[in-house]
């Protein structure tokens, strides 16, 4: 059989709050490594507290690329992501070091290492009409008619996932076809990936740690100014409810907040639940892909076993000359 050749790449990936950027700052002095954010709302500028971006020291030390890279009235894809982050792990490659991808956004990694199905444009005007639907009976009506024309994305996708829910029917609508079904047939970039990979994944076994270590995190964002950071954002006049950027969790229930919808109580729980409920998602995720070595974040022998891992990864065919 032959040794396969191909240049090296590390997926380090976890749910929110799991400690993924401070293992990965670890592994990076240990080894010959540079690093790349996975995640959709650190892309854009000027969006730092809500996202829990790496402070200027943590990123003049440990430098990501992909992260703002975009202003938040640009809307950022999956197909985006796969487009930049491809070159950058090139450019790492032939500099003679090994790519570290970390984030949380399953939909980035999967879209890097597959491909992208070839699904149709979003169709503002069928968007309108969904979101006025929605508004009218809620989503999880929508929900309840995606179980019926499209079951395996219904069991994906959560009743109040607004954004994946639109999605999803707003593919229907225009292709006449599930959207799961468009998925199955076929992705672009869907030849052999062109790096071999080591999947490592911070899954933490007991959820109320990492639900206590969300609601902590989320009210040190709070202290350090996370409505101001908002603020600043409404007061440019040229972003809405409706952009991705501002449908990130906690943003968008920092901006319903100061539209008046909630006192400030209910911003602070209804920000909890929505981040405790995408860590489920991602660990919903993270155990579908079994080609992940799986760690306990909040076992003291964590960068040691990752450390070893890696370690044993490197020694292999495709690691960069050391000589």
């Amino acid at each position: 059989m032959p040794v396969d050749q191909r240049p090296l790449a590390i997926f380090l990936m976890g749910p929110t709050a799991s400690g993924k950027t401070a293992l990965a700052c670890e592994l990076s002095e240990r080894f010959p490594l540079e690093l790349i954010s996975v995640d959709s709302a650190l892309v854009y500028r000027g969006m730092d507290i809500g996202t829990a971006k790496p402070d200027t020291v943590t990123l003049t030390r440990y430098p990501h690329a992909l992260i703002d890279i975009r202003d938040p009235a640009q809307p950022y894809s999956a197909a985006d992501f796969r487009a930049d982050a491809l070159p950058a792990m090139q450019q790492i490659s032939v500099r003679g070091r090994v790519p570290l991808l970390v984030g949380g956004t399953g939909l980035y990694f999967r879209a890097l290492q597959q491909g992208l199905s070839d699904l149709p444009e979003a169709d503002p005007a069928t968007r309108a009409r969904l979101t006025a639907e929605a508004e009218q009976f809620g989503w999880p009506a929508l929900h309840a008619r995606l179980a019926e024309l499209d079951p395996p994305a219904a069991r994906r996708i959560g009743c109040n996932d607004a954004q994946r829910l639109q999605r999803a029917l707003e593919v229907i609508e225009l292709t006449g076809r599930p959207l799961s079904e468009l998925q199955r047939s076929g992705a672009t970039g869907s030849t052999a990936f062109p790096w071999r990979v080591l999947k490592l994944a911070l899954l933490p076994p007991d959820r109320s740690v990492l639900h206590a270590r969300i609601a902590q995190r989320f009210d040190a964002m709070l202290a350090a100014g996370l409505l101001d950071e908002v603020r600043a954002l409404r007061a440019r006049g040229d972003l809405h409810a409706d952009l991705p950027a501002i449908r990130a969790v906690g943003y968008r229930q920092a901006w319903e907040h100061l539209d008046g919808m909630t006192d400030l109580a209910e911003f602070r729980d209804r920000g909890i639940f929505a981040t405790r409920q995408l860590a489920k998602r991602q660990i919903t995720w993270l155990r579908s892909d079994f080609g992940a070595r799986l760690f306990d974040p909040d076992q003291p022998s964590l960068n040691d076993r990752a450390t070893d891992a890696v370690q044993l990864f490197l020694s292999g065919p495709g690691a960069p000359d050391r000589a």
